[in-house]
């Protein structure tokens, strides 16, 4: 069985509570990614998706001025590098969220998608 370790990207992107919404969206959007994390120094303090772009934007706001903090998921479930890939999908599913943050000793070092996690077990079959 694999564990988050083996499937997760760890070259995470991260933003601050201040970044606007439209510079955190333009990272996205390069990088080829659906969410980015949220830091203060190494510590996980939300989670910032295009769930979350999409709500601003039907919400109106300036999107090139407003904040990503009044946006984010504050305090998001995350996981430890040694979870098991089928618990994780469990709790995205339950949960209803694509992206777990992975942390260690209370520092984010990868980031996994639900896609991440399906193309692991099909690559096993």
């Amino acid at each position: 069985m694999a564990s988050l370790r083996d499937v997760m990207s760890t070259s995470v992107t991260s933003v601050t509570a201040a970044t606007t919404i439209s510079d955190a969206a333009d990272l996205m959007i390069r990088g080829r990614f659906g969410s980015v994390a949220v830091v203060r120094g190494e510590m996980l303090e939300g989670i910032f998706t295009e769930r979350d772009v999409l709500r601003a934007v039907g919400g109106a706001v300036d999107v090139q001025v407003e904040p990503v903090a009044n946006w984010m998921t504050e305090d998001p479930v995350t996981a430890g590098p040694d979870v098991d890939t089928e618990e994780a999908a469990g709790m995205m599913i339950s949960g209803g969220f694509r992206h777990l943050p992975v942390v260690e000793q209370n520092r984010i070092v990868g980031m996994v998608s639900l896609r991440d996690l399906l193309s692991a077990r099909i690559g096993r079959r």
